[in-house]
């Protein structure tokens, strides 16, 4: 199969190029290169372009006629950025998505892979969502992810296209492979900034410790890359079961099923380094939550899906791919991805 993914020169987006590519398909990148990394999108056929650009994904479809499936990954995603820039979160992420979408369409380009968040959860007392929990976006970001999941279930049901929302939980890692990774130099998850504070020998911030979780810190689903790009993989080869003309739009929680809590990841990295940096406890940041987990049953009984890696092979895998990128000059010399 050839498929098309938009922010394929991403941290997300590049390892899903890399685990489709291992499966046999063809993978072509549409990447605007304001975030991502040249080197990760020219291993595929690559266009450099926006997604809003009509014309270039007219010329895509053209020159690339037997492409199968699109996988959507290009996007806006710091949660702190969107409460400062909402209007460019709401253009980037939503209305350039409408004009991919509507160009698509008219070529006929109908089956759709969306990159969505667990972050357009409501959150839940006990911690664990399925797919069917009540939605709560509580930042800008959250609620560009929310709105375009409407948007393609409207679009499903209208008869235009079909499409697969993957509500991801927490990506960590790398490809183990070490083709790709987090070229962020100042990565703002909590997993990036734990290896920046242990680099620099700083403290490690913790924001908020007040949370209603077991130890007071927020609770996430730490699941690695890897297994999320597999995971996209798994749906390329199986789209037309996972959707089809009596149920055209479904959404998938993509996680581990357990919850780690932040002061349980600084555990795990001391676990795998042998030490870890001293913490420090500020407030809430705006458009944080509690956090959840996910129900991953769905993704399972669909796919045969689970998540493989540990936290502890993410943060692994996370140290080998910094070291790697440190020693090529990546973060010197190129834009940070954002996807």
């Amino acid at each position: 199969m050839t498929v098309l993914i938009t922010g394929g020169a991403g941290f997300i987006g590049s390892t899903i190029a890399s685990a489709c590519a291992d499966r046999g398909h063809d993978v072509i990148v549409l990447d605007d290169l304001s975030t991502g990394v040249a080197a990760f999108a020219e291993r595929h056929r690559f266009y450099r372009g926006d997604i809003a650009d009509a014309a270039l994904i007219d010329r895509i479809a053209r020159e690339n006629p037997d492409i199968d499936v699109v996988v959507h990954c290009a996007a806006k995603i710091v949660v702190p950025d969107s409460v400062a820039d909402p209007l460019g979160y709401f253009d980037c992420n939503v209305a350039r998505t409408v004009s991919l979408l509507t160009s698509l369409t008219r070529n006929g380009l109908d089956r759709v892979v969306f990159s969505s968040s667990a972050a357009i959860y409501e959150t839940p007392i006990d911690g664990v969502v399925h797919e069917g929990s009540p939605l709560a976006p509580l930042s800008p970001y959250a609620d560009t992810k929310a709105v375009v999941e409407r948007v393609l279930e409207a679009g499903a049901t209208a008869g235009g296209l079909r499409a697969v929302a993957l509500r991801y939980f927490n990506p960590i890692g790398a490809d183990p492979a070490l083709r790709t990774g987090l070229q962020l130099p100042t990565p703002s998850h909590a997993l990036g900034r734990l290896v920046s504070a242990w680099q620099a020998g700083s403290p490690f911030t913790v924001t908020g410790l007040d949370w209603p979780t077991r130890d007071g810190s927020g609770v996430r689903d730490y699941v690695h890359v890897w297994d999320l790009a597999e995971a996209h993989a798994l749906v390329v080869d199986r789209f037309d079961e996972v959707v089809d003309a009596s149920r055209p739009y479904r959404a998938l929680n993509l996680g581990t099923g357990r919850g780690t809590t932040v002061l349980e990841l600084v555990e795990a990295f001391a676990r795998v380094v042998g030490d870890a940096p001293r913490v420090e406890v500020a407030g809430r940041r705006v458009g944080d939550t509690a956090g959840a987990f996910a129900d991953v049953s769905a993704a399972r009984d669909l796919l045969g899906w689970e998540a493989r890696l540990t936290v502890d092979d993410g943060i692994a895998d996370a140290l080998r791919w910094a070291d790697a990128a440190r020693a090529s000059g990546l973060h010197d010399t190129t834009a940070v991805a954002s996807v």
